[in-house]
């Protein structure tokens, strides 16, 4: 008996191993953020740009030179041509004028501040997506619930209903009837399954998750709260929230940045010279110089122009943003709203009263007090009610992520 309990044991640790709680809205999002490949790449763009600002603020390196000059290879004494030889070392080095290297580093800073509130717009959009597959995943775990209740429902009264055909109290006409319309019930069963695996497949997806369908799932609410704040609250956060807004305000101060080093790469730069010779036979020397390029024309006032209209482009873009911002929140409300007005009543009446009626008319037709057809109505009527709910709390969460997606953060959990 001992080697078979050994074996029972073994055989069911790989159960035990795979089996795995289900997740919450907060773990599935710090798994996404984590594992998500279009966040990663985002990221190395942002550390790319990082990489760019060190660039962006390296000084020119001085140069150097050697001379030897007037070597006299023919000259009455061939076999010392080094002998009035005159050998120079020059250095130079470049300087910059006008803050040339600060404004081409707060320039790179800038644009690393544009990659990070795009990498933050990126992350607001996938997580809206995350989101949506999350709430669908729940609204078909509630359908599949649903549908097997009623399924174990109508069990329970096909049986009872067996036991008056057996007992004379109803037709075989009245069970047939009954039992074909159990298929109904099965075919809800079996279409809630698959919707379920279907939505746990996108939310594996966007996780970049590799585990079993039968052995992941997620957990949380299910339900709506009525409670919501006026649309100007969520107009004020999503100006001083959304990312894309705050990238495109970001990209008005690099343009003018942009402009100002336009401005400064027009001025001219020296070049400090310094030199040392030896001017044979018996003369040593050092001499400086300075080299001013000469500003006869202008060649860099088509870029002093091209920057100073990026300026009003970005300005119309960021009042364009700012409008889309409005809009997107605006829309989003309404949706909201409206789901909300549309589930009081099923969550105050339209839910007692379907079950009551479901209730009432399958007690009355156990008692012979209503039609078989009266029965399967109430039935329909029941099951259809509680369907059009769980889509509408589904809708409900869809639309708040819809305005937690237009603000830019969670004001609706």
């Amino acid at each position: 008996m001992k080697p078979l309990k050994w074996c029972v044991l073994i055989a069911s640790l790989p159960l035990c191993a795979t089996a795995q709680t289900a997740l919450s809205w907060p773990q599935v999002l710090a798994k996404f953020q984590a594992a998500n490949p279009t966040l990663r790449a985002g990221q190395i763009n942002i550390d790319e740009s990082r990489a760019a600002e060190i660039t962006a603020y390296l000084r020119p390196n001085p140069g150097a030179s050697l001379s030897l000059d007037q070597l006299q290879p023919f000259s009455y004494n061939p076999f010392q041509p080094l002998t009035g030889a005159f050998p120079m070392i020059a250095l130079n080095y470049l300087h910059e004028r006008d803050h040339k290297r600060e404004l081409r580093r707060e320039s790179a800073q800038e644009a690393t501040a544009i990659s990070e509130s795009q990498q933050a717009d990126l992350l607001r959009t996938l997580v809206f997506s995350l989101r949506a597959a999350f709430v669908a995943t729940l609204q078909a775990k509630a359908v599949l619930a649903l549908a097997q209740d009623n399924l174990d429902y109508f069990d329970r009264e096909l049986a009872i209903s067996r036991d008056r055909f057996n007992a004379g109290d109803i037709a075989r006409l009245d069970l047939t009837r009954l039992e074909l319309q159990r298929v109904q019930y099965e075919s809800d069963y079996q279409t809630a399954q698959v919707n379920l695996r279907t939505a746990k497949i996108q939310l594996l997806q966007l996780l970049n998750d590799r585990t079993p369908v039968d052995h992941f799932d997620v957990a949380g609410p299910f339900q709506f709260s009525d409670r919501l704040q006026p649309l100007e609250e969520y107009r004020t956060l999503a100006t001083d929230t959304r990312p894309d807004l705050k990238a495109a305000v970001e990209a008005i101060e690099k343009a003018k940045t942009d402009h100002r080093l336009a401005v400064a790469n027009g001025s001219t730069d020296p070049v400090f010279t310094f030199d040392a010779a030896h001017n044979p036979p018996y003369t040593n020397y050092i001499g400086f110089g300075v080299q001013i390029p000469l500003r006869i024309f202008d060649r860099n006032q088509g870029e002093k122009l091209r920057t100073q209209l990026d300026i009003s482009h970005a300005q119309r873009i960021m009042e364009m943003t700012r409008a889309q911002v409005f809009s997107d929140v605006d829309s989003a409300y309404v949706t909201l709203a409206s789901a909300l007005q549309l589930l009081k009543p099923y969550k105050e009446k339209y839910l007692q009263m379907a079950r009551e009626v479901r209730d009432t008319t399958e007690y009355s037709y156990q008692h012979g007090q209503a039609t078989l057809l009266d029965y399967l109505d109430a039935q329909r009527d029941y099951r259809a009610t509680y369907v059009a709910y769980l889509n509408l709390t589904g809708a409900y969460l869809t639309a708040a992520g819809q305005l937690n997606l237009a603000v830019g953060r969670e004001v609706i959990q």
